[in-house]
């Protein structure tokens, strides 16, 4: 009997980033890894790209991203970055490729790209592969994020390699794997960076025509399309960063290289969803400085920004861009009064109302240390129709657990200034259905995010027992999260 082709190795694939040339990116090779165990696959997203899940073996996955058969040419990306704020010439796709690009059944072109595939001419000494922790790790934040309303990468799929790693901040020996990620584009701020240190306008106008017509196609035909595909970037760029703060999403390494022209997040290292409400809160154990810290995402966003904007201006005028840069702060400010007032159960309220309720509501997390998402979670849980008509019955217990153990003097005093705004909001006029705010507070509370305790503890029988179980376990549960 014939065996079905392989329902990846059938889709018809895109030569975009390909047709650029070989200015852009270098033909590898993977690595051949002792073993194959796929270990999780996103079915999910099968039926985007037209795939049905049910015609699609296991081996299917294990043959096209763990043995790599029937694919080429493979891809890695050229590209240079600002790491911690200190320019880095000697980067680039270093431990995976750009598998192929495909176009969804949404009109939108997509990327396989591989993380632990093997090494390529910007391995830089390492392996070039990826432990399997780093693997599970980067999977949960993106099926997390997804969930709560993050534009993200996703992970298509893991398949265990059967290698031992040595790493510093992993125990070790440990357990190898290759990631493939999808998402729109692998294009980085600093793809362009890259290109402005060789002094080569050139393939940086050349890159510019190949995002609008791909990524921006609504821009093509435009006398002013490069300084508009900026602004619209730095649009972009500033509602991903409100996501991430409104969500209680720390990414830790926002580097340039790690910034997607298409305004997506992606590149899950030692990121965390905070806890208590901490603005100080730094995920990477190797940020002394906090650069990265949980308040300090939006104001380094805005930064990589800026340096692309240095970059550019060789080939757009700066003064055509500084406009769009402008609006960076409005635009975030914007989409993150959005998310806020989403979480706290309403679509819309006068400006200084919501500012207002917003601060209060910070203020009563930092003075309480509640777990940020609880707080959140409890308010879904707690609200109550007669909430709208008696202030008194919003009450602290509720949402505070055992504020009365609380050793600060501010609680009752920052609980009375936030149970007086949400009252005033909750009386506005149109006054909104108490079902409607239930339906938003189901809709943006997720009452499962995956804390480092969470992942670790799914970690644990994956270690000591190859237990998959609550792995994927807690991957049905963040996607069922929210309402």
């Amino acid at each position: 009997m014939t065996p079905s082709p392989n329902p990846f190795l059938s889709l018809q694939y895109e030569p975009a980033f390909e047709s650029l040339g070989a200015d852009y990116s270098d033909v590898v090779a993977a690595a051949d890894f002792p073993q194959h165990t796929l270990r999780f696959r996103n079915d999910s997203l099968l039926e985007t790209i037209g795939l049905d899940p049910a015609q699609v073996a296991d081996e299917d996955f294990v043959e096209a991203f763990g043995r790599f058969h029937g694919r080429s040419p493979l891809l890695a990306m050229r590209y240079h970055g600002h790491q911690f704020g200190v320019y880095n010439p000697y980067l680039g796709d270093g431990r995976g490729f750009l598998y192929g690009q495909v176009w969804g059944r949404d009109g939108n072109l997509y990327d396989f790209g591989t993380k632990g595939s093997g090494t390529t001419p910007y391995s830089r000494g390492g392996d070039g592969r990826l432990t399997l922790k780093g693997g599970v790790r980067e999977a949960i934040a993106a099926e997390a994020l997804h969930a709560y309303g993050v534009n993200t990468s996703r992970c298509l799929s893991l398949v265990e390699t059967g290698e031992s790693l040595w790493r510093g901040d992993e125990p070790s020996p440990t357990r190898s794997c290759v990631m493939v990620r999808f998402s729109h584009s692998h294009i980085r701020f600093g793809t362009f960076e890259r290109l402005h240190y060789h002094d080569r306008p050139d393939l940086a106008t050349k890159l510019l025509d190949h995002i609008i017509t791909y990524y921006y196609p609504h821009l093509q035909d435009q006398a002013d399309a490069y300084p508009r595909f900026y602004a619209e970037l730095v649009q972009r760029t500033a509602t991903l960063v409100a996501q991430w703060m409104a969500v209680g999403f720390c990414h830790a390494v926002l580097n340039t290289d790690n910034m997607s022209i298409t305004g997506e997040s992606f590149d899950y290292g030692p990121y965390a969803f905070i806890q208590d409400f901490n603005p100080r809160f730094t995920a990477a154990y190797f940020d002394d400085m906090g650069r990265y810290s949980y308040s300090n995402q939006p104001r380094m966003c805005r930064w990589n920004l800026e340096t692309l904007l240095l970059v550019l201006k060789y080939v757009i005028p700066a003064e055509e861009m500084e406009a769009g840069l402008a609006e960076y702060e409005s635009h975030y400010q914007a989409a993150y009064r959005r998310l806020m007032l989403n979480k706290l159960g309403f679509a819309d309220l006068p400006p200084e109302l919501a500012d207002d309720l917003i601060a209060a509501t910070l203020q009563l997390l930092f003075e309480t240390k509640v777990i940020y998402h609880d707080f959140f979670l409890r308010l879904r849980r707690s609200f109550a129709p007669r909430w709208q008509t008696d202030r008194q019955t919003i009450p602290l217990e509720a949402l505070i657990p055992d504020p009365g153990s609380i050793e600060n003097n501010n609680v009752n005093q920052c609980f009375d200034q936030w149970q007086r705004l949400y009252y005033a909001a909750l009386g506005r006029s149109p006054q909104p259905s108490p079902d409607e705010i239930s339906r938003r507070l189901a809709q943006h509370n997720p009452d499962l995010v995956p804390i480092r305790a969470e992942i670790e503890a799914i970690w644990e029988p994956i270690v000591t027992e190859d237990n998959w179980e609550p792995f994927y376990g807690l991957i049905k549960g963040i996607r069922s999260s929210v309402g």
